[in-house]
Formats: structure tokens, sequence, C-alpha cells
């Protein structure tokens, strides 16, 4: 399979296994669709790490593949290919993508669709779909503007140059760098953290986050306050603040 998903305490790895470049061809695409779906039902994963292995994340779509579609192909492949990705985007979980190596294109893309990016020091990151004569189409356009500007999205989608790790971190496009051979370690280890928090917090913490970039203040506003009140329906939150109260902050154990 091109695409796995392994649990582990709590911590559900996808990984991409499609050497030597891990290129997102359609079979993958819709692999990694059913596996994010998966990843966001299942009750025994309460965080997730993207991964592609030591020596590269993914190095873009498969283009051989692509070269062979004509425009209608693409019409009628364009809208799951954009599925596929938002199926990682929207698991309502924590999502960690560990990147090592190339994460150009679609690897690039997917990478975005993380709540948070550790990339190794050996990192490459780029959205060169400008270079065949396209743009992104698996939410590049979209989700890298959200995340680092508009200005530098342009320069980056307009130019295709690819990003080293360390120019990643200051544009705000990674969030950490590490020694490559520690990037998975690392991701884990985040994830593992807020796999022990309380779950249905995490998701509306998420879900305000990402909800609010979507719309205006007042709505943000309201979908912030219609979380934060139902919550408080939840045994969580009564045993974080039980735990506040009777033992200091930092110490609530929650199911």
């Amino acid at each position: 399979m091109t695409v796995t998903l392994e649990v582990s305490a709590g911590v559900g790895t996808i990984r991409l296994n499609r050497p030597p470049m891990n290129a997102l061809d359609i079979a993958t695409q819709d692999l990694l669709k059913d596996l994010a779906e998966e990843a966001a039902a299942r009750d025994d994963v309460r965080a997730v790490v993207l991964y592609g292995g030591e020596k590269v994340f993914a190095a873009g779509a498969d283009i051989k593949e692509m070269q062979a579609m004509d425009h209608r192909a693409m019409v009628l492949r364009a809208k799951a290919l954009q599925d596929s990705f938002t199926a990682v985007a929207r698991i309502p979980k924590p999502v960690v993508a560990a990147v090592t190596g190339y994460a150009l294109g679609g690897g690039c893309e997917l990478a975005l669709c993380a709540d948070y990016r550790i990339a190794g020091e050996n990192a490459k990151l780029g959205q060169p779909e400008i270079l065949l004569g396209l743009i992104p189409g698996a939410g590049g356009t979209q989700r890298l503007a959200r995340l680092v500007g508009p200005s530098k999205a342009k320069d980056l989608i307009f130019t295709g140059r690819h990003v080293k790790a360390d120019e990643a971190l200051v544009m705000g496009l990674v969030d950490r760098v590490v020694p490559a051979e520690e990037v998975y370690d690392q991701a884990h280890a985040w994830a593992a953290k807020l796999a022990q928090g309380p779950a249905l917090a995490l998701r509306a913490a998420k879900e305000a986050v990402d909800g609010g970039l979507e719309t205006d203040i007042d709505t943000g506003l309201t979908i912030e306050r219609n979380w934060f009140a139902g919550l408080f329906a939840t045994e969580d939150r009564e045993r974080g603040m039980r735990s506040f109260v009777e033992e200091g902050p930092g110490k609530a154990k929650f199911r």
C-alpha cells in the first residue's frame, strides 16, 4: 500500500510509502483520503503524524500520470484531488507534519493541511507548479496564503522556487527545524503529548480557529462562544477544573 495508518499510544501515523519520491498519484490520493477519514473516526487515534519517511516527505504529484490527462479528465478529477487533501485538513484532532527532504507541489500542500509542521534541516519546500504551466491545485493557493500571507505565498507560487528549512521557518511555513534524524521522533512526541489532552476541547479549539479563519470576526466569535459554552457539558471540563482547584494547573488526567 502506498499509504498506511499505524496507531500506537493514541497517535496515528499516516505514512506515505511510494518510493523513491512518494509521488502522489491518483491511487495514493484516494487512499490518503480513506485513511484520513479513518483516523478522524477512530477513537483510539487522538492525534496524527503525517510522515513520508527518513529521506523524503513527498516530491509532488505524479507528473507522468498528469501529463496523460486532458482538460476533460482533469475537470472530472480536480475536486477529488482537493477532497483527498481536505480530508486531512479536517481531521478533528491535532495533526503534525514530519517533513524530511523534499515537500514540493502536492507534498507541500499536504504539509499545509497539518496544524503544525516540524521540518528536518534537509527539508526543501515549495510550489513549483508554475514551472509546468500550472498553479497549485490541491489547496496551495488558499492554505499557503492563509499561513504565510499573500505576498510570501505569491513569491513562492509565482517563481516556483524551493525554500530550505531555515527560510521556511522564518516565513512561517514550518514551525520547528530539527536534525533530519529527529524529525519523526519529535513529531510523534508533539502528537503523543496532545493525545493525552481533552479530546473534545482540542477538537473545539481546532474547529474554532479553522472556522474563524474562513469567515468574518463576528461569525468567528459566535463559533468560539458556542464551542466554549458547549464544553461545560463535558466530563473533561469537570475533571480539568476540579484538578485545577484541588491540585493546581496542568495536573488533570483526561479520558
